[in-house]
């Protein structure tokens, strides 16, 4: 019996890998994030950092910088034996009432998407004419509010003269009117946006738990508040965030209607930072980064606020 020889047997050689060759897949999606973490390390953390550091000084923008410690601070809060600057109390509470009344705009554009969310004639019409607020530039707002405020022959004093109504020196000539009608003329392009992210959300909208809804009896209200509002959670979470940080940043309605005025009663913390820095009778750099770093910290509350109810919502989640 004879026995064949063995057939020796070849195996495929490996190639030589190389380190990135081996450790591609974890190594690619940091290479996407270099040029982002560059650009958001130089132009967002860096600056931040440099306003905490002027903030602690006393420069005007061009000679040498003098440090001054915690005056800056001290001025503007009142604390030590100073008393709070005015100026910046009248600014803070500004922004409070921009906070309080900008939040209007989300069940503004809320109930503004739940009509234009129907399949009637002309709806693509009714949706170009609430969406065209958005895309014009702030400036050309604040300047159609200008002329529709304007005293006698503005469109707004026409309506309220029918009624009978008079505001003395007009909307923006009166301080105790003016802030409130910068904040509509605000609201008018900020409820058009809130209105895109609620009709986004209701395209998201699960029809099977509204029909399931509608069999055991959920009509109006109840549908709105059990069923479709709890899905548009995401919407309302990017509406509030949004919101909130275009109240505390509001800056060109105010230049373009009053430049702060009347008699100062429409500043708010951005504005008055402006004033303080780079104004005709500004050029405070120190004290106008000391603004920044407050208003800084307000908006980081918010935000830090918002990113732990959401952490809690995906923890509960799981």
């Amino acid at each position: 019996m004879s026995v064949s020889p063995a057939v020796p047997t070849t195996h495929a050689r490996q190639p030589n890998r190389g380190w990135y060759r081996r450790n591609e897949i974890a190594l690619t999606p940091w290479l996407f994030l270099i040029l982002p973490v560059a650009f958001f390390l130089t132009y967002v953390v860096v600056p931040i950092g440099q306003s905490f550091w002027i903030s602690f000084h006393q420069w005007d923008g061009l000679g040498e910088a003098t440090w001054v410690g915690m005056d800056n601070y001290n001025r503007l809060l009142g604390l030590g034996d100073q008393n709070i600057d005015r100026k910046f109390e009248t600014s803070f509470w500004n922004n409070i009432r921009w906070l309080v009344l900008y939040l209007l705009a989300i069940p503004m554009g809320l109930f503004i998407a739940l009509f234009l969310n129907q399949t009637v004639t002309g709806i693509r019409l009714y949706k170009s004419l609430f969406f065209f607020p958005f895309v014009i530039s702030q400036v050309v707002v604040g300047l159609v509010f200008s002329w529709f405020y304007l005293p006698n022959v503005g469109l707004f004093e026409i309506i309220t003269g029918f009624f009978g109504l008079e505001i003395r020196g007009g909307v923006l000539g009166n301080p105790d009117t003016a802030t409130y009608g910068i904040i509509a003329a605000g609201l008018w392009p900020q409820t058009a946006y809130c209105m895109i992210l609620y009709l986004t959300g209701l395209n998201a909208v699960d029809s099977e738990q509204v029909e399931a809804a509608r069999l055991d009896g959920a009509k109006g209200w109840r549908m709105l508040w059990f069923v479709i509002i709890p899905q548009l959670k995401p919407a309302t979470f990017i509406a509030f965030v949004v919101t909130i940080i275009g109240a505390l940043r509001s800056f060109d309605l105010i230049s373009i209607m009053t430049n702060g005025g009347p008699f100062g009663s429409t500043r708010v913390l951005s504005f008055y930072m402006f004033e303080e820095s780079l104004s005709e009778f500004g050029f405070r750099m120190g004290y106008g980064a000391a603004i920044a770093v407050v208003l800084f910290f307000i908006m980081l509350g918010f935000i830090v606020y918002f990113l732990w109810s959401m952490w809690q919502d995906e923890k509960g989640a799981r």
